[in-house]
């Protein structure tokens, strides 16, 4: 009576169909995570710019300007108060125009090179200015109304 293979067990191919086909959704899994972790760390730049942004409208209406970079970290009155980031994804940088203090602003998050956020290239810089418009560019410098949508939402 020949034996069925019910009882045999798997063979070595199956086991390595097995394998091959975890090892992959493994591998979809892990950079789709990594995606998803790098649009949740967005949100320390998006915050923080925004913070500045109401920081600077707040000094505006006290002194009649808007601060420099130079009094970003500095307490209110005299300064911001806002040092960076809240994990330090990004560095913040205020520009002012040519015009002067008392005509506009433009708040800057760029990715830090070094930090956790490094292999973010899509949306290297994020930035927005007194009138609220914002905008985003890829580390090669790409600009557009798309990338400012994907790196903004």
């Amino acid at each position: 009576m020949p034996q069925s293979r019910a009882g045999a067990g798997f063979t070595l191919i199956e086991l390595m169909v097995t394998v091959a086909i975890v090892a992959l959704l493994a591998s979809i899994a892990t950079a789709s995570y990594r995606q998803y972790l790098r649009r949740a760390n967005r949100v320390d730049a998006t915050t923080a710019l925004l913070r500045l942004a109401a920081a600077q409208e707040k000094f505006y209406a006290q002194n009649g300007q808007y601060a420099d970079g130079a009094a970003m970290a500095g307490a209110p009155p005299a300064g911001l108060g806002i040092a960076g980031t809240e994990h330090g994804y990004y560095t913040l940088a205020i520009e002012l125009p040519a015009g002067g203090p008392a005509v506009g602003f433009t708040t800057r998050a760029t990715v830090d090179p070094d930090g956790a956020q490094a292999d973010d290239v899509d949306c290297w810089v994020l930035t927005i200015d007194q009138s609220g418009l914002r905008t985003a560019s890829a580390r090669d410098g790409a600009t557009g109304a798309a990338i400012t949508e994907r790196c903004w939402r």
